[in-house]
């Protein structure tokens, strides 16, 4: 779906002198989208139609 940004995320394993494997991004995105749809879920299961900090 591509909900991060690929040259953000290198960035900041950059930073811990670390290098990203080629399929690390997919992988993370992957993991955002469920914690989205995980949190949307809790939200929904409140009767709100907001999502909040508190649902992840």
């Amino acid at each position: 779906m591509g909900l991060v940004v690929v040259s953000g995320i290198k960035e900041v394993i950059k930073k811990h002198e670390m290098n990203c494997g080629g399929d690390f991004c997919d992988a993370l995105d992957k993991k955002v989208e469920q914690m989205v749809a995980d949190a949307v879920g809790r939200a929904k299961s409140n009767d709100r139609k907001t999502v909040r900090p508190g649902d992840l």
